[in-house]
């Protein structure tokens, strides 16, 4: 392919447009169309985006508009349809996390990509952050042995509002969607999706009914090990820090930063959004399986099955 790609941009919230601010930096792809849950939304994302195409309804978009992939930055339980859409269109997709909220879809999902040998591929952003990279090939190197990895997700979710503090409507999940990214992440790093799992959650709200904390233990093959400490009920500073607890020495990473433990910062380059985004265009473009296809994501959402099914 040496056309562009053409994308639809499926969703209008915060996520859609991190997605678009990535893809700025990736010449070779070109959004075409948005399709969004809220008109007015939508219609003001695609002028601030200069997205010349709005669309109000998804499916019809994917009949009638000439695009080769889907982007998903869309509510959680509306993944696995979606995601199933596009590929029955023959459209390319890259869907965020979680790629379903149970094991069953997530298989059904991965047999249908493979059928239907197009590119599937989910967003787990730490796969591509620069620090967590570097991690990675600092392991495999024997530079670094890693003896615990301790991460800490925190957000205050105690009203159903998104990251702008509108109003939601849809309920997010600390193990379907943020406990998906740092399991992914312990298993990706050591190559080892054949963890020893446990876990417990906190009390359920009584209006969101979710659980509002959560702790995770992970232990691989070679016992390195892994604690996740997941709240929504935390006041802030928000997101996903992780401590790598290494042998040699000890490593702070926080989105695509990496600090030494007196917190020094250490240089790398890249942003994870667009090192995944441009991962994307590109394994079109190659015709080759990418970074994070659902089938490399399919043991993570059996390790997600076997943790609910600990905790209840």
């Amino acid at each position: 392919m040496t056309a562009p790609v053409r994308i639809l941009m499926v969703g209008e919230g915060a996520i859609a447009g991190i997605h678009m601010q990535a893809l700025s930096s990736v010449p070779e792809a070109r959004v075409v169309a948005v399709a969004g849950g809220d008109a007015q939304t939508t219609r003001r994302f695609a002028e601030h985006w200069n997205i010349p195409h709005v669309c109000a309804d998804y499916t019809q978009a994917l009949a009638t508009l000439k695009i080769d992939a889907v982007i998903l930055a869309t509510p959680s339980p509306l993944h696995a349809d979606q995601t199933e859409q596009a590929i029955d269109a023959g459209k390319h997709v890259l869907c965020e996390i979680p790629m379903s909220l149970n094991l069953a879809d997530a298989e059904r999902m991965t047999a249908r990509a493979r059928e239907a040998s197009i590119v599937a591929m989910v967003a787990h952003t730490r796969r591509f952050n620069a620090p967590h990279r570097e991690m990675k090939r600092r392991i495999r190197a024997g530079e670094f042995h890693l003896q615990h990895l301790v991460n800490e997700t925190y957000f205050l979710r105690r009203e159903n509002l998104n990251m702008q503090g509108e109003p939601r409507g849809w309920t997010d999940h600390l193990l379907w969607h943020h406990a998906c990214h740092s399991v992914d992440l312990f298993a990706w790093l050591l190559d080892d999706f054949d963890l020893d799992v446990w876990g417990r959650r906190g009390p359920v709200h009584p209006e969101l009914g979710i659980a509002m904390d959560m702790n995770i233990g992970l232990k691989s093959r070679n016992e390195t090990l892994a604690t996740l400490a997941l709240s929504f009920n935390n006041h802030g500073p928000f997101g996903g820090f992780y401590r790598y607890v290494g042998e040699e020495t000890t490593l702070m990473a926080y989105r695509d930063e990496l600090k030494d433990y007196q917190g020094e910062v250490l240089p790398l380059e890249g942003t994870g959004f667009q090192e995944q985004d441009a991962e994307f265009i590109a394994s079109i473009r190659e015709c080759r399986v990418p970074e994070a296809a659902f089938s490399h994501c399919l043991p993570t959402m059996r390790l997600l099955d076997k943790l609910e099914k600990i905790m209840g």
